[in-house]
C-alpha cells in the first residue's frame, strides 16, 4: 500500500503484461496508473483489461487509475509500387490519384492537407526519416522538394509541423472509444493530436465529467495555444516522441521544462512520456542517459513518468517499473523540501499552502485532505510538501483519478456528519494501512460545511490517538 516516493508511474499494458498476475506484478513493482493504448486495443480488450485491473485493485486495497489513450487521426500516404529511394533535392508530388506511387509521386488520401498547406511548410514522413518542403500547391496536388531523402514505402505516416490542419483531434473511432471507455469506468482520457483549445473542449463535453481529460502535447500548434489548453485540461502528457518528430529535437527539452512550469503554476498534473527507459524493451538495465532523463523530468517537477513499450511488449516489464521507482526515489532526495512561493488567490489555495508550511515546520507525518472532487488534494500536491499527502474521499471515481497526483495516497472513506467523526475515521484507516502510527502529528485540511465540494476553509494540526 505505502509508496516511498512522490512521483507516480504510469505503465502501458500490452501482450507482455495483460494478465492479472502481470498487472499485479507491475503494481507491486511500483505502477500507480495503467494505460490502455487504443491504437492497439479493441473495445473487448479494454473491457477485459479494466476488469483485471479492478481485480488487482481489490486485492491490494488501493485505488488504481486507468488511462485510456485515444489513437487520434492517423495521416498516411497511399500505396507505393515498391519501396523506393527518394533522393535529397528531388521534386516529389502528392496528389489525389489513387494509383500506386513511384519515385516521383504518391497518393495523399487527405484532401484537407492539400487545401491547408502553404509554400514553405514542411512535410515529415515515416516518423522523421524523410522530410520535404512545399514549393507549390494547387487544388489537387502538392509539389515538394526533398530535404532529407531515404526509402519510402506504402502507407507511411505523414505529419505537417507548420500547418494547422482542419481536423478535430478525435475521429469517429476516437469518439466511439471514448464513449465505451466511460461506460466501463476508466478514470483518464488521453487526447491525441491536440492542435487547439477547442479540441480539448470537445473532449470535455463528450466525457461530461465522467472521466478527466489529459491533453497530449505532441504538435507544435499546441504550443502556440498552450495556456488555453492547460486551462481547459485536467492534466497534460508531454509526448516527446511525436513532438520531437514534428519540431527540432533540440527544442524538446526546453519545451518540457516550460510545459511543466506552466502546468504546475496552473495546478494541473503532467506526465512525461516516450522513450524514458526504451533500452529496457530488450535489456535488463537502462542506459545511464535514460536514468538521467527520468531523473531530470522528476527534478523539473513532473507528477508522473510513463513507460510504453518497456511494459507493453518488453522482456523485463516489472524490472523496468522497479528501476524507474528507484530512480524516482533517489531524484526526490535532491528536490528542495518546499518550492518557491506561488501566486495564491482562492481560499482553498491559502489553506493548502498553510498546511504545507505547517507540516514542514511541525515535522508532521502526513497532510490529510478531506476532498469531494479531488481539488484540495491537487492544491496541496501543487506545493510539493516534504511529507506524504493522504486524500480521503467518499468517491471511488475520485480516488482513482487522484492516484495520478504527485505525492497523493488516496483512501476511500464515507462522509461523516461532524469534523471530529471524520478525523476519527481517517485515523483508523491510516493506522490500519500503516500510513501513520500512534502519536504521529498530522495536518488536516477540510471544508465546513462537510461534504460540499470546493469548500476547503479549515486546517487542523492533530496528534494521532489524542
Amino acid at each position: 500500500m505505502k509508496r516511498t516516493r512522490r512521483v507516480k508511474i504510469v505503465a502501458t499494458l500490452g501482450p507482455a503484461t495483460d494478465s492479472v498476475d502481470m498487472i499485479k506484478s507491475l503494481f507491486d513493482a511500483g505502477a500507480d496508473v495503467f494505460r490502455i493504448n487504443m491504437s492497439h486495443s479493441s473495445h473487448e480488450d479494454m473491457r477485459e483489461l479494466q476488469r483485471r485491473i479492478r481485480q488487482v485493485e481489490a486485492e491490494v486495497d488501493r485505488p488504481i487509475g486507468i488511462l485510456c489513450d485515444l489513437q487520434g487521426p492517423k495521416l498516411r500516404i497511399g500505396d507505393m509500387e515498391k519501396k523506393t529511394k527518394i533522393k535529397k533535392g528531388d521534386m516529389f508530388r502528392f496528389d489525389l490519384d489513387e494509383t500506386p506511387g513511384d519515385k516521383t509521386r504518391v497518393f495523399l488520401p487527405h484532401k484537407e492537407i492539400i487545401e491547408s498547406v502553404t509554400v514553405g511548410d514542411k512535410l515529415i514522413l515515416d516518423d522523421g526519416k524523410l522530410s520535404m518542403v512545399v514549393i507549390e500547391h494547387g487544388v489537387d496536388y502538392i509539389n515538394a522538394t526533398v530535404l532529407v531523402g531515404g526509402k519510402l514505402s506504402k502507407r507511411k505516416g505523414i505529419s505537417l509541423p507548420d500547418t494547422l490542419l482542419p481536423f478535430s483531434a478525435m475521429t469517429d473511432k476516437d469518439r466511439a472509444d471514448l464513449e465505451f471507455a466511460i461506460g466501463v469506468g476508466v478514470d483518464w482520457i488521453a487526447l491525441s493530436f491536440v492542435q487547439r483549445v477547442s479540441d480539448v473542449i470537445e473532449a470535455r463535453q463528450l466525457a461530461d465529467g465522467k472521466a478527466a481529460i489529459m491533453a497530449k502535447i505532441e504538435k507544435p500548434s499546441a504550443i502556440s495555444d498552450l495556456d488555453g489548453i492547460i486551462e481547459e485540461s485536467d492534466g497534460l502528457m508531454i509526448a516527446r516522441g511525436d513532438l520531437g518528430v514534428e519540431m527540432p529535437l533540440e527544442q524538446v527539452p526546453g519545451l518540457q521544462k516550460r510545459i511543466l512550469r506552466s502546468a504546475r503554476q496552473a495546478g494541473k498534473p503532467v506526465v512525461v512520456a516516450t522513450q524514458m527507459l526504451e533500452s529496457m524493451i530488450e535489456n535488463s538495465q537502462p542506459t545511464r542517459a535514460e536514468a538521467s532523463d527520468v531523473a531530470n523530468a522528476i527534478l523539473d517537477g513532473t507528477d508522473g513518468v510513463m513507460l510504453s513499450g518497456e511494459t507493453a511488449v518488453g522482456k523485463y516489464p516489472a524490472q523496468a517499473i522497479a528501476v524507474m521507482a528507484r530512480i524516482a526515489r533517489q531524484a526526490e532526495t535532491a528536490i528542495a523540501s518546499r518550492p518557491p512561493d506561488m501566486d495564491i488567490s482562492a481560499v482553498g489555495e491559502s489553506v493548502a499552502h498553510a498546511a504545507c508550511r505547517a507540516a514542514e515546520e511541525q515535522k508532521a507525518r502526513a497532510i490529510v485532505t478531506f476532498t469531494q472532487s479531488g481539488t484540495t488534494a491537487l492544491l496541496v500536491s501543487k506545493h510539493r510538501p516534504a511529507v506524504p499527502i493522504v486524500a480521503a474521499t467518499p468517491s471511488e471515481t475520485i480516488s482513482r483519478r487522484i492516484s495520478l497526483y504527485w505525492g497523493v495516497t488516496p483512501i476511500i472513506l464515507q462522509t461523516e456528519k461532524t469534523t471530529d467523526n471524520m478525523i476519527a475515521s481517517v485515523e483508523r484507516a491510516m493506522l490500519r494501512k500503516k500510513l501513520v502510527k500512534a502519536r504521529d502529528l498530522i495536518v488536516i485540511t477540510a471544508g465546513v460545511p462537510i461534504g460540499v465540494a470546493g469548500s476547503t476553509n479549515m486546517m487542523n494540526i492533530h496528534r494521532v490517538g489524542e
